[in-house]
C-alpha cells in the first residue's frame, strides 16, 4: 500500500460511527450486511449512515452492492491487511521476534531476506 491510500483509510477510521461500521462489517466477515442492519447496530440515523459510507467506501475499506432498492455492505478484507502490513512494514527494528504475533508483521523469513 502507498503512503497517500493509507492516509485516507486511516482518516476515514479516524471517526467513531465509521470505526463502529467498520468493525461490524470485519466481524460480519466475507458476509454481507444491509444498510438498515448497521444503521441499527450503530444506532446511526440512515441518511448519516449513508455519508459515513460513503467515506468508507472511497477510502476503499467496504464495497457495497445495490439489490434493488437495497444497499448491502461487506469489509474489504484485503485493504485491511495492507493498511495493517503497511503499518508494521518498518516494525521492530529489524528484531522480528518483538512483534512477530502482530496481524501484518513481517515473518522471520521476510525479515531475513
Amino acid at each position: 500500500m502507498e503512503e497517500q491510500p493509507a492516509i485516507d483509510a486511516l482518516g476515514a477510521l479516524a471517526q467513531p460511527t465509521r470505526l463502529a461500521v467498520f468493525r461490524a462489517l470485519v466481524r460480519a466477515g466475507p458476509s454481507e450486511l444491509p444498510a438498515g442492519s448497521l444503521a441499527l447496530l450503530t444506532e446511526t440515523p440512515p441518511s448519516t449512515l449513508s455519508a459515513h459510507l460513503r467515506v468508507l467506501e472511497q477510502a476503499g475499506l467496504v464495497r457495497a452492492r445495490r439489490d434493488s432498492r437495497h444497499m448491502f455492505y461487506t469489509a474489504r478484507l484485503e485493504t485491511a491487511r495492507a493498511l495493517i502490513a503497511f503499518l508494521m512494514q518498518d516494525c521492530c527494528a529489524g528484531h522480528p521476534a518483538i512483534c512477530a504475533d502482530l496481524p501484518g508483521s513481517p515473518s522471520d523469513e521476510e525479515m531475513m531476506a
